[in-house]
C-alpha cells in the first residue's frame, strides 16, 4: 500500500516515519520524502493507529488526489532547491520540471497548488531558495555571488534584493544577526 505523507522534508523525518511505521509491525517497502509504501494491506486500525502516531510526529497522512498533488510539488521543489547534488547550479525551469514529473499540464498545477495551500508554486519557490540562502549565510562558506549561481539567479544583485523582499533585511544584515531567523521547511 502507497501512502503520501505531507511534511516529510529531510532524511530525519525519513528516519521518524519508519520508526513510527516499524513500531507497529507494519513493513517498510519503499520510503523517500513524502512518499511510503507499505507491505501487504493493513487493517483499518493499523492505518488509524499509523495515523495518530504520524500526527502525534508533525506528519499527516493525505488522501484527497489534489492534496497529493500538491504535497507532491512541495517535495519536487524541495529535493531540487534543498538538497541538489554536488556545486551545479539550479537553472531549472520549474514548469517544464512539475509537469514532466507530475503528468499535468503546469497551467493545472498552478491552480491546484494555489486552491490547496494559499500560495502560488512561484511564491514556494522563491521561499525554499530563500530559506537556502539563509543556510548557506549561516555557515559563511559562500559568497554571495556564489549562492546566487548555485540558486539560478541572473546575479548577486537579484538575489539580494529578492532577499530583502522577503525578508526585510539585506543578506549582509541577515549574516551579522546573532540567533539567525530560520524556518523549517515544513513550514514554509
Amino acid at each position: 500500500m502507497k501512502l503520501t505523507i505531507k511534511n516529510m522534508v529531510c532524511d530525519r523525518c525519513n528516519k521518524v516515519v519508519r520508526e513510527v511505521v516499524e513500531s507497529l509491525g507494519l513493513r517498510v517497502m519503499a520510503l523517500e520524502l513524502g512518499q511510503l509504501q507499505i507491505g501487504g494491506t493493513p487493517k483499518s486500525e493499523q492505518l488509524q493507529l499509523l495515523n495518530q502516531k504520524l500526527e502525534a510526529e508533525g506528519f499527516e497522512i493525505l488522501y484527497e488526489q489534489k492534496k497529493i498533488v500538491a504535497e507532491h510539488i512541495k517535495t519536487l521543489i524541495i529535493e531540487e532547491v534543498q538538497y541538489a547534488k554536488g556545486n551545479k547550479p539550479t537553472h531549472v525551469n520549474f514548469s517544464d520540471f512539475l509537469s514532466k514529473k507530475c503528468g499535468y499540464d503546469y497551467s493545472y498545477l498552478s491552480h491546484l497548488f494555489s486552491s490547496e495551500t494559499g500560495n502560488t508554486i512561484e511564491q514556494y519557490i522563491i521561499s525554499q531558495k530563500i530559506e537556502k540562502v539563509k543556510e548557506w549565510l549561516s555557515y559563511g562558506e559562500l559568497t554571495l555571488t556564489e549562492i546566487a549561481w548555485r540558486l539560478g539567479y541572473s546575479s548577486a544583485a537579484h538575489l539580494g534584493n529578492q532577499f530583502k523582499k522577503i525578508t526585510g533585511m539585506t543578506p549582509g544584515q541577515y549574516k551579522k544577526m546573532e540567533g539567525l531567523n530560520r524556518k523549517t521547511l515544513d513550514r514554509i
